[in-house]
């Protein structure tokens, strides 16, 4: 292993990335992009820095980072098999309880007071735990939970879902936003809105792999095989991917060999 003295390292730019990994999507790991646009976006204007930075290669400084957010919940990096998330709750305000079936998650205090509570179902919270700056909480897959605010300035914290809970780019102002946006609620205009999109929203969103489809129906595919792979991505898209990184996933699986379900249908 390649060893760099202590000595030897760059006291002021040891979490600058030093190269761009090669990455397809066009953002350069340069500290400009990737550390809040720049130095100065922590003491003057941050606006638009605060977003979803997934799935790149990303360094922040995350105490920072979940300080300056003063939204319910902005997600800051989505990737294929965890996401974190910063959240703000308002004095007095709680994240609501809920349950996440098959997804872990780990949170992490760095401002305010407050309480989280546990239990198997909703109805016995048996755990209760008071929370304050730096306490880091697990929450297993399965356990109702909610944390409330219980101090008197906002309590700052960020989220880790593993794999991802909410879409790419997430981001809810506030608690009644995210309640619409994840319920279907609507947006305040009478438009029912499932997950930031509007049916007919989402329908243009998956609109490239309905052509894939008829391309594959072209080619003479047998339709389990279609039918498996684009429900495959309907899945994922439903859990944060792209249409066209849905696509990329499920056909890898198959010219890989790492679905040999897929492959089986193929040859039918």
């Amino acid at each position: 292993m390649y060893y760099v003295p202590y000595r030897y390292q760059y006291p002021y730019y040891a979490n600058v990335p030093t190269h761009t990994y090669g990455n397809p999507t066009g953002y350069r790991a340069l500290p400009s992009e990737l550390a809040f646009s720049s130095y100065r976006s922590f003491y003057g204007d941050s606006r638009n820095v605060l977003k979803d930075y997934g799935a790149n290669p990303f360094v922040i400084n995350i105490n920072e980072a979940t300080k300056q957010n003063n939204t319910y919940r902005t997600a800051l990096w989505t990737g294929n098999h965890l996401q974190v998330t910063l959240m703000s709750l308002n004095v007095g305000e709680d994240i609501g309880l809920e349950v996440h079936p098959d997804v872990d998650q780990f949170l992490r205090v760095e401002q305010g007071q407050g309480i989280v509570q546990m239990g198997k179902s909703k109805d016995n919270l048996s755990f209760q735990w008071r929370i304050f700056d730096d306490s880091a909480i697990m929450i297993p897959a399965g356990m109702w939970h909610n944390i409330t605010n219980t101090g008197n300035v906002p309590l700052k914290l960020y989220s880790i879902y593993a794999p991802p809970n909410h879409p790419f780019g997430t981001v809810h102002k506030t608690k009644a936003d995210a309640m619409a946006m994840e319920e279907g609620l609507g947006n305040g205009n009478g438009k029912t809105v499932i997950f930031g999109k509007t049916p007919d929203e989402w329908v243009r969103h998956t609109e490239f792999l309905v052509k894939e489809g008829l391309e594959d129906v072209k080619r003479g595919i047998n339709m389990t095989h279609i039918l498996q792979e684009f429900i495959l991505m309907g899945v994922l898209v439903g859990k944060g991917y792209s249409p066209e990184k849905a696509y990329e996933t499920v056909e890898e699986w198959e010219r890989t060999g790492e679905s040999k379900l897929l492959l089986e249908s193929k040859n039918m």
